[in-house]
Parts: structure tokens; C-alpha cells; sequence
């Protein structure tokens, strides 16, 4: 099955996303997210098989164990890909608190013998794909304000034709008080 480890948003957080994206969606053609599927991916498993699964909830398991909420602040858009064809994204700044969140995850995934996609590490939440950038300026955005993720999920990703599906299969949660 198609995997991920993600910090799951906070409920304000995702429909401030939502908002963003409803002001983008005037400026700019692509194919938004729905706002369910927000997430901010610590590290793309890909195919993975029930053992790689049961080895990722225990990666999951001992990366959060005494881990702290981590501050959530919008860093601006972003793009990978052409102007032309485009995935446009949200920027999360890179704190140290998630910088060593995401490094934590994926050393545990790789002492399990967890495969994972080992691009380096760029905090974003995707808001569209098939994205066209325009030559012109954007309009003034109103970006989410600062908030905290204290959940980290394992989800399983379907992929369709109007889009993927995350089902939720591991959660832990993120609870340590800051020291």
C-alpha cells in the first residue's frame, strides 16, 4: 500500500489554508486540494508492505515518544515544477523543533529498514497541482496564522482520477512539555 508519515494540522489552521486557497483560486488555474487532505509530510514511504507498516508505526512510535507540539508559521508560497505546470504550495518555516521532528522520523524509518523517499527535508503543505503560474502579481493573501501540530499520522494514500484519499491507519500524539 502507498504511505506517508505527516503531521496532521489543527483544525484553524487547515481552514485558514482553505481560505488562502479560495483567494488563490482567483489569480491562479490549477487544481486545488480539498482542505481534508492538508498535511504536512515528514517522510513519503511509497509502496510499503504490512511489515514496512508495522515498522513505520514503531519509527512513529519512538521518534515522538517525549516530542513536544511543533509550531506551526506560514513561510510563503512556493512552486516545483514549470510556471506552466506547476505544484503550488504553502511554506512552513523550518524551526528547529520540526527540522529535528522530520530527521527523527526518518533516521527511526531507516533503522527499521523502512524505505522512504529521501529528498531532503522542505516543509509545505500543497495546496494544487497542474498549476499555471500568472506573469502578474498576486493580490494580497491573508495567510493562516501561527498555530501548533500535536499529532503525527501514518496515512495509507489511494490515488484517483479527481484525486488522493488519506485514511488515517497511526497516530501519535505530540504531548512532551517543552523543557
Amino acid at each position: 500500500m502507498r504511505a506517508f508519515v505527516a503531521l496532521e494540522l489543527p483544525q484553524a489552521f487547515a481552514s485558514d489554508i482553505a481560505a488562502l486557497s479560495r483567494q488563490l483560486k482567483y489569480a491562479v488555474e490549477g487544481r486545488f486540494l480539498a482542505a481534508e487532505t492538508y498535511h504536512l509530510t515528514l517522510a513519503f514511504l511509497g509502496e510499503a508492505t504490512e511489515a514496512g507498516i508495522a515498522s513505520a508505526i514503531e519509527a512513529i512510535e519512538a521518534a515522538c515518544t517525549n516530542a513536544a507540539a511543533i509550531p506551526l508559521r506560514s513561510d510563503g508560497l512556493g512552486k516545483f515544477g514549470r510556471a506552466s505546470n506547476a505544484t503550488l504550495w504553502l511554506g512552513i518555516a523550518a524551526t528547529p523543533d520540526l527540522m529535528r521532528l522530520a530527521e527523527t522520523v526518518r533516521e527511526e524509518l531507516g533503522a527499521r529498514g523502512v524505505d522512504y523517499d529521501d529528498k531532503p527535508f522542505k516543509p509545505h503543505i500543497t495546496l494544487a497541482r497542474r498549476v499555471r503560474i500568472p506573469r502578474t502579481d498576486l493580490p494580497t493573501l491573508a495567510f493562516p496564522l501561527n498555530d501548533e501540530a500535536s499529532a503525527v499520522t501514518l496515512f495509507k494514500s489511494t490515488l484517483a482520477r479527481d484525486g488522493a484519499t488519506y485514511k488515517p491507519l497511526y497516530t501519535a500524539r505530540l504531548d512532551a512539555k517543552p523543557s
